[in-house]
């Protein structure tokens, strides 16, 4: 039931105490619950019910040997535990005898279609639609009763960021609300397209229709909105290939300004929007590294860095540099940017050797590719200078005083000087 409004002649009077009538809707919306209406909210699997549905479904079939305990609490997980997709997820790894293994691959590879890891095919539990079809089930009849134009580009957006949850803020960025100035279909006026601009209570209107909906959730209006990792997979099928650069841009220029000046001081938010940022790139890479890095991608290297995390930001740099290396080839100055972050991440652990090292290497390259006094340049000199009186002071400890250890650098248009 999408429309409340068309089934109305069919609900009972209300005390005639005769009968019941049970009607199932994604909304939730208060006039559901009126009438001597009672709303039942059906939940997900638990993680035990989601791990005992595989188990039973593949040794009744007479398949348990593909049954892997561990790679099911896995798939559960990639699928949310939606009791739908478990079924279609079973069916198709007895239909295919594919191991728990090679599914979980073609799951987590995002150019794999949700249509063919759950095909119609596998509905043996007579749902009776195709999984991606019954999760966008509300879309438009969401757009239908949205005034603003404004809910599929809103949904686009949200699809991009952590099913678990992202800063409800990010929508009402300057980035976000200039993006959906020119997204959002023009209005005829004064006999030229126009775009009028959009305004922080419009999109707040167009996220509560997505959340009447059930196609995001939110416990208040100030709460991180959360969107099913189902959904948001099914709804990123739906982005046409030519609008998701800019709408990753956006999306990383919005978490960006979101970003507190000093982790420390609001570090649940630093927290998830280092969360969300990686999430993002990861999903729309190499969108956020053409043509240049976004800002976004090393400032999740400094946050961690900042939380006490080194161990993670020496992981996080590492793959970094070797995306960058990938993409834009190792002399770009963006690649060099990123192993300068690398050399700082190593001189908190304790590697002042390998930091002095790759210290070494980068600004021989600076001087290579930039010149000798290029700004970045003379950045990576004082940066040497710095590693070699850490190493130093490692190796005679009594006699020498460690130095404090650089900031982490922005890109080259911006250097940002060294503490």
């Amino acid at each position: 039931m999408a429309d409340p409004a068309a089934v109305q002649e069919w609900w009972p009077d209300s005390g005639a105490g005769r009968g019941w009538v049970l009607a199932t809707s994604r909304r939730e919306d208060a006039q559901l619950s009126g009438h001597g209406r009672t709303l039942i909210r059906l939940g997900l699997y638990t993680d035990a019910e989601s791990r005992a549905y595989l188990q039973r479904r593949l040794t009744n079939a007479g398949h348990a040997h593909l049954h892997d305990p561990a790679q099911a609490g896995e798939i559960a997980g990639e699928l949310g535990h939606l009791p739908l997709a478990l079924g279609h997820a079973a069916a198709y790894l007895i239909n295919k005898r594919r191991t728990m293994g090679d599914y979980l691959t073609l799951l987590r590879d995002t150019s794999s279609r949700l249509g063919d890891l759950l095909p119609p095919s596998g509905d043996t539990e007579g749902y009776g639609r195709p999984v991606t079809a019954s999760l966008l089930l509300s879309l438009n009849a969401a757009q239908e009763s949205d005034t603003s134009g404004l809910t599929r580009h809103l949904l686009h957006l949200a699809s991009l960021m952590d099913p678990l949850g992202h800063p409800a803020t990010t929508w009402t960025t300057t980035a976000v609300l200039s993006y959906l100035r020119t997204a959002r279909p023009p209005q005829r006026r004064w006999l030229r397209r126009h775009h009028p601009a959009v305004t922080e209570p419009e999109v707040h209107s167009a996220l509560g229709t997505l959340h009447i909906y059930a196609l995001i959730t939110q416990d208040t209006t100030t709460a991180p909105i959360r969107i099913h990792a189902l959904t948001a997979r099914a709804v990123r099928e739906t982005i046409p290939s030519s609008t998701l650069p800019a709408m990753a841009r956006t999306a990383a220029d919005a978490i960006l300004s979101l970003w507190p000046r000093h982790d420390h001081e609001e570090r649940e938010l630093a927290a998830a929007l280092r969360t969300n940022a990686v999430h993002l790139d990861e999903l729309t890479r190499p969108a956020l590294w053409q043509p240049e890095t976004h800002p976004c991608i090393y400032q999740v290297s400094r946050s961690l860095t900042d939380a006490g995390l080194y161990q993670q930001a020496v992981e996080y740099d590492e793959r970094i540099a070797r995306h960058s290396n990938d993409i834009h080839g190792p002399d770009h100055p963006d690649t060099l940017t990123a192993r300068n972050n690398l050399a700082i991440s190593y001189s908190h652990p304790g590697r002042a050797q390998d930091a002095l090292n790759l210290r070494e290497r980068v600004l021989a390259d600076y001087e290579r590719i930039l010149g000798e006094d290029h700004p970045d340049t003379l950045t990576a000199r004082h940066n040497l200078a710095r590693a070699r009186d850490a190493a130093a002071a490692v190796q005679q400890p009594d006699t020498a005083t460690p130095a404090t250890a650089p900031d982490h650098q922005l890109p080259s248009d911006t250097p940002e000087q060294p503490v």
